[in-house]
């Protein structure tokens, strides 16, 4: 099968960051599906691990966003058959949507929404899980009652999925950071009730909207640059949720006020193996209907062409950038 791979760690301008290579097709085992994949999205995971995570023993697919079509079964698989076409994450222990053909477990994989194309659907599962995880698992935001959440970096992927999710199953005030002028339009028209910029003063930026506080902070990056902003602006009692990999923080600043501070991995369930890892499938699948009852949308703003080395290191170097809006996808080989 065709597959882009990296072989050592690489900064993207490097010449062999990036490479297009051919691997032996896999089989699937217990409740593998074996999907052939039709589209992928790139997300700043790819590019961390590319950078600092060297391959053991063999070339690495990367990866982590696809949508395809089941070829084959493992023999324990219970919940699809051949030929559904499907929407996943997959895992970060293994290899990765950069193939023509990946191995996922079934318990992470739903069937895909009907109303978006194949490279509409694959711009979503990564930050669909991360942020429902965050908001209705780890920040355990309510689905009814009044408050106000602030996301923080919220025209990226995750920011721009969290927007939509917050907005249309729960009743809380959204308070979107954006800097740039297209991105403050595109977490508007995503449904965020304010946007504020977070190079300025945001705490400020609250009382001059009337919030002196807010409930809910999800921070998706540069947590460590608004940590004392996020301390400030956060109400006492209230909940605080981070999703990059800040320097370190001085917890101790939340104290006083009795705040919670919670983390989101998206791939914790798949990696230990939790006893919940189907909760995946299952919000997958609850995020599919929302897509089709036109509540929620595709997050796709980059179509990159195929799914090669070129493309691929493309995307890298646009993730790298740090001024992406939305999602980038690459499609076919």
């Amino acid at each position: 099968m065709k597959a882009v791979v990296y072989t050592h760690c690489r900064p993207i301008d490097a010449e062999d960051a990036l490479l297009d290579m051919s691997l032996p097709d896999p089989a699937p085992r217990k409740r593998d599906l074996l999907v052939e994949v039709k589209a992928v999205s790139v997300n700043p995971v790819d590019t961390k691990l590319r950078r600092h995570a060297d391959p053991v023993g063999e070339p690495r697919v990367l990866g982590f966003d696809a949508a395809g079509v089941v070829r084959a079964l493992g023999a324990e698989v219970t919940h699809f058959g051949i030929g559904d076409e499907v929407w996943y994450a997959g895992a970060i222990n293994r290899p990765g949507a950069n193939a023509e053909l990946q191995l996922v477990d079934e318990r992470l994989v739903a069937r895909r929404p009907r109303r978006l194309t194949i490279a509409e659907a694959a711009a979503m599962p990564l930050t669909t899980l991360t942020a429902w995880e965050m908001l209705f698992d780890r920040l355990q935001v309510p689905r009814a009652g009044a408050g106000s959440l602030l996301i923080i970096g919220a025209a990226g992927g995750v920011g721009s999925m969290a927007i939509q999710l917050a907005r249309h199953r729960t009743e809380l005030t959204i308070i979107a950071t954006a800097s740039r002028p297209e991105s403050v339009d595109w977490c508007r028209r995503l449904g965020a009730h304010y946007v504020i910029d977070h190079q300025g003063d945001i705490p400020s930026q609250l009382a001059d909207l009337g919030f002196r506080a807010v409930d809910y902070i999800f921070s998706t990056n540069a947590s460590d640059q608004h940590w004392p902003a996020m301390v400030r602006a956060i109400r006492p009692q209230g909940r605080i949720g981070l999703i990059d990999d800040p320097a370190p923080l001085d917890v101790r600043d939340l104290k006083q006020k009795s705040v919670s501070l919670h983390w989101e991995a998206m791939f914790t369930r798949s990696l230990f193996e939790t006893p919940d890892m189907v909760e995946q499938q299952r919000i997958l699948e609850s995020v599919a209907a929302l897509v089709d009852g036109g509540q929620v949308h595709s997050t796709l703003t980059e179509h990159l062409g195929h799914i090669n080395a070129a493309n691929l290191t493309l995307a890298h170097r646009l993730i790298e950038s740090g001024k992406m809006r939305g999602k980038i996808v690459l499609e076919g080989f």
